[in-house]
């Protein structure tokens, strides 16, 4: 194909304007070993975002196990209710699975991110419970409309619960 960039600034400016091109354009100079030529600044960059966009994934797949679990456990109103937070939590903890088998160094750094998760689950717990249709919960349980001084400061969770806990099953053998 070879490349039709002059020099790194043309390469630079190809980054804002057509993303792609400048992909194939880097590859092309990479394979051809003309590092000179290369725009290492937003090469570098875009694989530092490669990284985290998979360590966000985690985290949030992490976030819905943890929102749906504290539901699970504390805000269910009958037998029936938290069907699909099970599913939820299932779903999730597949695609956990399958980023930490891809990646295994990834599991690690997603354990350190815990807090972050917990953080992002709660904030979906209290919109939840400004949805009309879970007021009767938030009288309930809080008398008020929560907010997140109403839920731990910590994890209540531990890696291993996000993981494995089946608060369901358990219950029921």
């Amino acid at each position: 194909m070879g490349t039709q960039i002059v020099n790194k600034e043309e390469l630079k400016q190809l980054y804002d304007r057509d993303f792609y091109l400048w992909v194939m354009e880097n590859l092309e100079l990479l394979k051809n070993k003309e590092f000179d030529l290369v725009d290492w600044e937003n090469l570098l960059e875009e694989i530092e975002d490669m990284g985290r966009r998979y360590l966000d994934s985690a985290v949030s797949f992490i976030a819905i196990i943890l929102e749906h679990l504290y539901k699970y456990e504390h805000f269910r109103e009958n037998e029936n209710m938290g069907n699909s937070w099970i599913n939820s939590i299932d779903n999730a903890r597949v695609e956990l699975e399958w980023l930490f088998k891809e990646m295994p160094s990834l599991k690690r750094k997603a354990q350190q991110e815990i807090d972050l998760a917990w953080y992002k689950a709660v904030k979906k717990l209290v919109k939840w419970f400004r949805k009309p249709e879970n007021y009767h919960l938030a009288k309930k349980y809080f008398d008020k409309l929560p907010t997140e001084q109403d839920f731990p400061k910590k994890c209540p969770y531990t890696f291993e619960q996000i993981l494995e806990y089946e608060p369901w099953i358990e219950n029921n053998t």
